[in-house]
């Protein structure tokens, strides 16, 4: 019988309950990846960091979703090093993930925790998709490409008021669909949908504002930024975006500590 620690750690909120949840599990060594993602798909959340110790940089670092294993993931990276900081007593101020997008490094900051991705430009489309317009129920005012899809809509309002059509959404896979707008009391505001990857709704997104920041760079002349995801759960965010790097802060807050257990794949008949 295999037995593992777990944390579920709510990232980018100060308490409990708000956020977005993250299981952390640090491993030894790789389990076989249908191990890792059956693990993600009975976590059922946004996301399922899996750590392991590396000799190049400090860990290597995989997110899984439920169905699928992602390219970059905010908030479960911001929820490791939180962890490692907070919970493990990790003796630097700095760390560093190999990860599926490169290295990627956090640091201590007065917010809690600063974790630096990979800025991801996108290309207007020269028309909206009709298809899109239909699945999220309001045409926006344009459409971007790149890791996501984004929809641009004129403010805060259409964001909340947006009821897509999940199962519609699931054919632009693997891209997920990102809606922003100016915000009333921050920058910019966001939703993300990503129900190909079993999740209709993620809470409060990390990696899409590597998307967002280099559109609202250009938009606003500015570098700096207040943002807001307006999930049901929600979550506030300071973004910087600099040398092509986006940077973000933000705390989290332990949850769950526990242990899983299962039968071990590597001795299995």
């Amino acid at each position: 019988m295999k037995r593992l620690p777990i944390y579920q750690i709510d990232a980018f909120s100060s308490d409990c309950f708000g956020g977005n949840p993250a299981a952390i599990i640090p491993l030894d060594a790789w389990l076989p990846q249908a191990c890792l993602q059956r693990i993600a798909d009975e976590n059922n959340l946004s996301e399922t960091a899996f750590l392991v110790p590396d000799t190049q940089t400090d860990f290597q670092l995989r997110w899984f979703a439920p169905k699928a294993e992602v390219d970059l993931c905010g908030h479960a990276t911001l929820a490791s090093a939180w962890w490692l900081f907070n919970e493990q007593d990790w003796p630097r101020d700095e760390l560093r993930f190999t990860s599926r997008s490169g290295v990627l490094t956090a640091r201590r900051c007065a917010q809690g925790v600063e974790i630096q991705l990979p800025s991801r430009a996108s290309q207007r489309l020269p028309k909206v998709p009709p298809r899109l317009s239909q699945a999220l129920g309001r045409p926006p005012e344009a459409v971007l490409s790149g890791a996501n899809l984004i929809a641009v809509y004129p403010n805060q309002q259409d964001i909340e008021c947006l009821q897509p059509d999940f199962h519609a959404l699931k054919a632009f896979h693997p891209q997920g669909i990102l809606v922003t707008a100016p915000g009333h009391s921050c920058d910019f505001v966001s939703r993300y949908f990503v129900p190909s990857f079993g999740i209709d709704e993620d809470p409060v997104t990390g990696s899409a504002h590597a998307d967002l920041a280099p559109y609202w760079a250009q938009r606003l002349g500015q570098h700096q930024f207040s943002a807001r995801q307006l999930s049901a759960r929600g979550g506030k965010l300071e973004v910087q975006i600099i040398d092509q790097q986006v940077l973000l802060r933000g705390t989290c807050a332990l949850y769950l500590r526990g242990e899983i257990q299962f039968e071990d794949p590597s001795t299995s008949p």
